[in-house]
């Protein structure tokens, strides 16, 4: 695997929650720099060394209500 997705969104309650696409794998944190930390010590908890994803992108989606 060269490629991990990872769907982070916004959480009222917890700051930040993100998923992997493909992958049982789910953290959380109450900002994006401890975010990533996370996401990293996810990822190396899941695969093995040499199983791991060269890449792991983080895909954060922003909902905007806007009054019309």
């Amino acid at each position: 695997m060269t490629e991990l997705i990872f769907l982070v969104e916004e959480d009222p309650e917890s700051g930040f929650v993100a998923q992997a696409l493909g992958e049982p794998i789910f953290t959380q944190a109450e900002n994006l720099v401890e975010l990533r930390a996370m996401v990293r010590d996810a990822v190396q908890c899941h695969f093995d060394e040499n199983q791991r994803p060269k890449f792991i992108r983080l895909h954060i989606v922003k909902e905007e209500v806007i009054a019309s």
